[in-house]
């Protein structure tokens, strides 16, 4: 019989209606772990939760919330039902791209939408369910990053800062924490093959498809697997950071493309 590495674990995961996200409520329900998902889109979320719940999951816990709106990330978190509200791991994973324009030249809207969502809704939700891991003295954080926050690509500037702010955060996260059991994970995909094109491009899918154009990218399943290796390591192993990409990628910049 297959052990259930997560049997007991109570899972929250943000942006978990689609890509990476739902692919890690798949990946963590068929270890048997309890999930509590979070996203804008509710009726995307119900689909993931419904799909959780048939590939293992122990029990689904949906919430609509968005990561941009300070107090509702608090509430919803503060709200948690007795039997929910012992969070074991977070899965940081809301996050988005919108455009790609010359600084000079970008929507301001958009650089917001960025900064809001991938910078300040990263700290608000770590803001809300740290704490109760400090005083529980066990928990889990994997915070979403990207190798755009290692090297920054023309016309991506605003999005490349706001994931070496990411990373930035989490690492500081992880030396404050120093000195709990408390365990801090970067993960950080080059090209994935997700949503995150077509919403960049707002809704442009030819625009995005030319994006893997050539190449075989990185698919959620992979991500998620390095999440789920992550959190499954012995309590005393933190695995600080994970960079993976695609064969046909090296770096931000440098990508081989087959005719």
């Amino acid at each position: 019989m297959k052990t259930m590495r997560l049997q007991g674990k109570i899972a929250l995961i943000t942006g978990a209606s689609s890509g990476i996200g739902a692919a890690t409520a798949l990946a963590f329900a068929a270890e048997g772990a309890r999930l509590i998902l979070t996203a804008r889109r509710t009726a995307k979320l119900a689909e993931v939760a419904a799909r959780a719940l048939a590939h293992g999951a122990a029990a689904v816990h949906s919430i609509e919330m968005d990561v941009r709106e300070r107090h509702a990330v608090q509430h919803a978190i503060d709200a948690l039902p007795p039997e929910w509200a012992e969070i074991d791991i977070l899965v940081n994973n809301a996050g988005l791209s919108r455009g790609l324009e010359k600084l000079y030249t970008g929507r301001i809207d958009d650089w917001e939408e960025m900064i809001d969502t991938n910078v300040k809704g990263l700290l608000y939700v770590a803001r809300a369910v740290v704490p109760g891991m400090v005083v529980r003295q066990h928990g889990h954080i994997v915070t979403l990053g990207s190798m755009a926050g290692e090297m920054v690509y023309p016309n991506g500037a605003v999005y490349c800062a706001t994931k070496a702010a990411a990373l930035a955060i989490n690492d500081g996260l992880r030396e404050d924490l120093l000195g709990t059991p408390v365990r801090v994970t970067a993960i950080d995909p080059g090209l994935a093959e997700t949503e995150f094109s077509t919403v960049r491009f707002h809704g442009d899918a030819g625009r995005a498809a030319n994006v893997y154009k050539g190449l075989a990218p990185l698919v959620a399943e992979d991500i998620a697997d390095a999440i789920l290796w992550a959190v499954t390591r012995p309590d005393h192993v933190n695995i600080a950071r994970i960079t993976l990409s695609t064969v046909h990628q090296a770096n931000s910049l440098l990508v081989h493309r087959e005719p």
